[in-house]
């Protein structure tokens, strides 16, 4: 401190003016030190927080820690810090010697020098990922061409969809005791590849809901239906009977649970991505028998010698859930709950081709996704933080639901349409650009 007192006297007398007292000098060079070697800055570098150090002793810190923080308060910077311009003039208009003799000790210096090379080689690498991150976020690159081709390819498939809904929409809609003959012939290739061989003899005798309400397992097993099999009249009628509890067909796959639950299929898509642990539990607590008893059956299926009788009553799920079918399935619940979703949604390719993949897809990333959000918290030791993230979480999602359900009389039907197909076959695309920029994200802070 006494050799910048002289230094500044020096100057002070070269430029004719008045010294400042003793303690307020005192303050006024710390205002010009480094916070890491407490010496006159060089090449200062100012950070996010506030804070500057001599650009060779950020260098330095960065490659012994290999962190992107700042050495004093370790708060994160954001993108690559530049030398602070007005800073290094100021400091090199008032102590002109001293930063021209510490600039030579770290040229000649070959740690430090070999610390800066490496800091700025590191900060062009990053600035590369910013400049390919800013020109997708423009709209250009393929990234965009591809955006706009699935758009189109989504439009043509939504047009399909709809078109496919209309059809598949009329029975769980309309009362069983106005169905057509041709209608229930078409509920009755719905039980299965199985039914279809029965569907010409219902049709020629011309049976309609309200005659298909009143006939029995007798009546099938005799002429003119001759259902010889005990197997294929038992399934017939456990369908029956549903019809009759509901009034309707029973829906049986996702375009009829859609049709039937518009609200609720929506909600649950949209949950299943945010909080699917707290989406199965609901599910567990107010649709046991519709939704989780085919998801844990069809994730821990029990084994059968019959695989015809497995094959026809697969939708008729058993109440009965073994331990072991129990364990499985919260072990799954508990590490990789999208898992479950990619199995129950592999289990219904053969009805939903390409939807089931499309979900499979999106289960996957949404796990990568999951896999980089806890080791951000390992990595920062932010797990005291979970109990407040839930809190916050939890009071989004309620505030979200409570918003939807007094805005849901007044949403237009065709809105929930976009919205639901928007998730379903546009979240892939979204969660592949998040999982892309997690990537790049480590890659940087490990180069």
């Amino acid at each position: 401190m006494v050799m910048y007192e002289q230094k500044y006297k020096e100057q002070c007398e070269r430029l004719e003016v008045s010294m400042l007292p003793e303690q307020s000098f005192q303050l006024f060079a710390n205002e010009f030190s480094c916070h890491c070697c407490y010496e006159i800055l060089v090449n200062p570098t100012t950070l996010n927080c506030g804070h500057s150090f001599c650009r060779h002793c950020l260098a330095l810190w960065w490659d012994a820690s290999r962190k992107t923080e700042c050495p004093e308060c370790r708060e994160k910077w954001a993108g690559f810090p530049k030398v602070n311009i007005v800073l290094r003039d100021a400091v090199k208009k008032l102590f002109p010697d001293d930063v021209e003799r510490r600039w030579e000790e770290t040229q000649n210096n070959t740690k430090i020098s070999n610390s800066v090379l490496a800091f700025e080689k590191f900060g062009r690498k990053q600035s590369r990922v910013v400049n390919q991150s800013g020109q997708w976020r423009q709209g250009g690159g393929f990234f965009s061409g591809v955006l706009t081709s699935l758009t189109c390819v989504a439009v043509v498939l939504l047009v399909y969809l709809w078109s496919r809904e209309t059809e598949q929409d009329l029975l769980v809609h309309k009362p069983v005791t106005k169905w057509t003959p041709k209608e229930v012939t078409l509920w009755l290739e719905q039980l299965g590849q199985w039914a279809t061989v029965y569907k010409d003899r219902f049709l020629e005798e011309e049976v309609n809901g309200r005659l298909l309400l009143t006939l029995s397992e007798e009546e099938f097993a005799k002429p003119p239906f001759n259902i010889e099999r005990e197997l294929h009249r038992k399934a017939i009628l456990i369908e029956l009977e549903n019809v009759k509890t509901l009034g309707v067909k029973p829906p049986q796959n996702l375009w009829e649970y859609k049709a039937m639950h518009v609200g609720k299929s929506l909600s649950l898509l949209y949950a299943l991505k945010s909080s699917p642990r707290l989406t199965m539990l609901y599910l567990y607590l107010f649709d046991y028998s519709e939704i989780f008893l085919p998801l844990i059956h069809t994730i821990s299926p029990k084994k059968s010698e019959m695989t015809q009788e497995a094959d026809i009553f697969r939708k008729y799920w058993s109440d009965d859930i073994s331990l072991k079918q129990w364990a499985e399935f919260l072990v799954k619940y508990s590490l990789i709950p999208y898992q479950l979703i990619a199995e129950f949604a592999w289990d219904w390719l053969d009805v939903h081709y390409w939807t089931s993949r499309f979900i499979i897809v999106n289960a996957m990333l949404l796990s990568v996704l999951e896999g980089f959000a806890f080791w951000k918290l390992w990595s920062r030791g932010g797990f005291r933080t979970i109990p407040q993230k839930m809190w916050s979480h939890f009071w989004k999602i309620s505030s979200q639901g409570i918003l939807v359900a007094i805005m849901w009389p007044i949403i237009p039907h065709f809105v929930c349409d976009c919205l639901f197909y928007w998730a379903l076959y546009f979240n892939p695309i979204i969660n592949i650009d998040l999982v892309v920029k997690e990537v790049r994200r480590l890659e940087t802070e490990h180069l």
